[in-house]
């Protein structure tokens, strides 16, 4: 097996998501109703799991060694596709959470990217600036 170490910038994103998860659920599990805390919550736990079973499949894409290894990439991504699919389904249906919580919760990875790449293109910016002068 081919172990590849993780980037650094991988490993911030990762804690990140966590923490950015946890920034919009204690609030909301505070002020808000239940299903909206509970929709921001599951809809973090969604995205978050999305995000690693993507970065999982990516990673076997450019370690493995067989040539053909479109086909087996293509299924795992319309399994995961079909599978959050059926769980957002279940979720909204049964009414389970708020849709706008779960819409919140969802969308917490891409909160997280855009946070992290602001911050490093403000520190690229500020170690321009520090080089210039």
């Amino acid at each position: 097996m081919n172990l590849i170490v993780k980037d650094p910038l991988q490993k911030k994103i990762e804690l990140l998501n966590w923490i950015v998860l946890a920034v919009l659920f204690i609030p909301a599990i505070i002020l808000a109703h239940y299903k909206f805390a509970l929709g921001i919550l599951l809809g973090g736990f969604i995205s978050i799991i999305n995000f690693y079973w993507m970065e999982r499949g990516l990673r076997g894409l450019f370690t493995g060694t067989s040539k053909n290894v479109k086909g087996p990439v293509i299924i795992k991504y319309y399994l995961r596709l079909a599978l959050t699919a059926i769980v957002l389904y279940f979720l909204i249906a049964y009414e389970t959470v708020n849709v706008i919580g779960l819409l919140i919760g969802l969308s917490v990875v891409v909160i997280n990217i855009i946070i992290v790449t602001l911050i490093i293109t403000t520190a690229k910016k500020k170690l321009i600036e520090e080089v210039i002068k």
